[in-house]
């Protein structure tokens, strides 16, 4: 007999998704300062667009609003540049910055849109990088618990939905990222693990603030999931996936919502012997990092085989050198490609399944409210000569992955909501504008600024039928 399939929960947040570095443009502009993804993309501005007019939402706020509005979006999630309430990340508020953010919020209230507010997406004041080396020092801890504070105080009247930082697992892998550039590769994996829970730290202190500021307020962590298959179902690659798993996303969560690293990965970082270094009082801080949701970023699954400590080449390669999904780590794990999934033209593997996978997963382990708040699909696409966007490619995978959340919804899950990236067309972190997700087409290329005019992709209208019938007609 076949199951009547759950509905969509009345007020489910139906929405969208950016960040400030790849959307905002206006770079310097309203007394901004220069941010570690400036930097970074400015030295290969040769090859791609920059952050220096990204989407240019600086100067087209109000009828980007507008056309979320016409969207019927529920929700808008969105970050909060720090060099822009700070430009040197620690020093004066820069109260520009805090007017820019106002009027967003305000117009986005003002049309029935919830503003949904990541404070730290990649985008790290660049003047602590140079003055700290940025996550290395506590002392950009105790500069971000202000900055935070800053934004509470600021928005929280309005802000009610908070996110910490934006993919912690994923940030801490990307040297540029973090401002990692050591050559030696054990030095750079040591300030890693240092830089990583001084960020753990921070967070910890940022959902103590918000609890006790914004009235109301909710705050959680959006982490970059992770669904891991065995290559075979021979144990040592069941094993390797299952650790996969716990090494790129559920350590990150444990120690959010449990304050301690969990046995596992003690143990890695023990025999690395790159422990971070800790203070007194560090156990009680970490335990002020519970959260109130899991947001949720999903765009694939990955799959592995078990490498073996000692397995090398007789010339000191690796045994698995073609590392083309992610990481690998001798003594327990090397990423291979699924024979059994189609892979996008930049790579990631489409699995709507996996995205069950891991709502259920960490539903159940941490039995808190779960949200997504990335998930979308990557494409070159094509403006015709009569202005369209015929992405029905997009239109499938949101398919296919939403009814991934109706069936979690099945399965009990407690979703709040689903934002996919992005709402709009911006700046792709390796690609550029190579590389779009958005609803709404800009028309920017590479090498020159184009005119920025928004255009209305086919999955535009698609998802605003969507939201208009609360999910009813995917």
């Amino acid at each position: 007999m076949h199951q009547k399939t759950t509905e969509f929960p009345e007020g489910f947040l139906w929405g969208a998704s950016s960040s400030a570095f790849q959307i905002e443009g206006g770079w310097n502009l309203g007394g901004k300062g220069m941010t570690v993804a400036d930097f970074n993309s400015f030295k290969r501005s040769h090859i791609q667009a920059d952050t220096k007019v990204a989407s240019d939402f600086y100067h087209h706020w109000k009828e980007d609003i507008d056309y979320m509005a016409e969207l019927g979006l529920k929700m808008y999630r969105f970050s909060i540049a720090w060099a822009r309430i700070i430009p040197d990340g620690d020093g004066a508020v820069h109260e520009e910055g805090i007017k820019f953010y106002d009027r967003i919020i305000d117009c986005l209230l003002s049309r029935g849109i919830q503003p949904f507010v990541t404070l730290y997406h990649f985008d790290l004041p660049y003047a602590l990088a140079e003055k700290y080396n940025g996550w290395e020092s506590r002392r950009c801890v105790l500069a971000f618990e202000r900055y935070a504070r800053i934004c509470f105080r600021a928005f929280g009247d309005r802000v009610k939905y908070w996110q910490v930082h934006n993919e912690q697992n994923l940030m801490v892998r990307v040297d540029e990222r973090m401002n990692i550039d050591a050559a030696d590769k054990w030095e750079a994996d040591r300030l890693r693990a240092q830089m990583d829970y001084h960020m753990f730290l921070a967070h910890a202190l940022a959902v103590k603030a918000c609890h006790e500021l914004v009235s109301g307020g909710k705050i959680g962590p959006a982490v970059s999931s992770c669904c891991t298959y065995p290559e075979t179902p021979c144990p040592e690659d069941v094993w390797a996936a299952a650790n996969n798993d716990w090494f790129k996303a559920e350590y990150c969560l444990d120690m959010h919502q449990y304050g301690r690293y969990p046995g596992y990965y003690r143990r890695y970082l023990k025999e690395r012997n790159i422990m971070p270094s800790a203070e007194d009082g560090d156990e009680e801080i970490l335990k002020w990092g519970a959260s109130d949701y899991i947001a949720v970023n999903y765009y694939r699954t990955l799959c592995v085989r078990y490498l073996p400590a000692d397995e090398i080449h007789p010339v000191g390669e690796r045994c698995f050198p073609g590392n083309e999904v992610d990481f690998d780590q001798y003594g327990y794990f090397s990423h291979v490609k699924n024979p059994h999934l189609v892979s996008t033209e930049y790579g990631a593997q489409i699995d709507p399944m996996g995205l069950r996978i891991v709502l259920n997963r960490y539903y159940q382990k941490y039995r808190l409210p779960l949200l997504i708040t990335e998930n979308g699909l990557g494409a070159a696409d094509i403006l015709t000569e009569n202005g369209k966007v015929h992405d029905s490619y997009r239109i499938d995978y949101l398919r296919r992955h939403i009814q991934a959340c109706r069936q979690a919804l099945d399965d009990g899950v407690e979703l709040m909501g689903y934002s996919p990236w992005s709402f709009m067309d911006l700046l792709s972190s390796h690609e550029g504008f190579r590389k779009r997700y958005g609803f709404l087409y800009v028309d920017r290329n590479e090498h020159e600024t184009g005119s920025l005019k928004r255009i209305k992709k086919d999955s535009f209208h698609w998802y605003r039928r969507v939201i208009e019938t609360n999910g009813a007609t995917i």
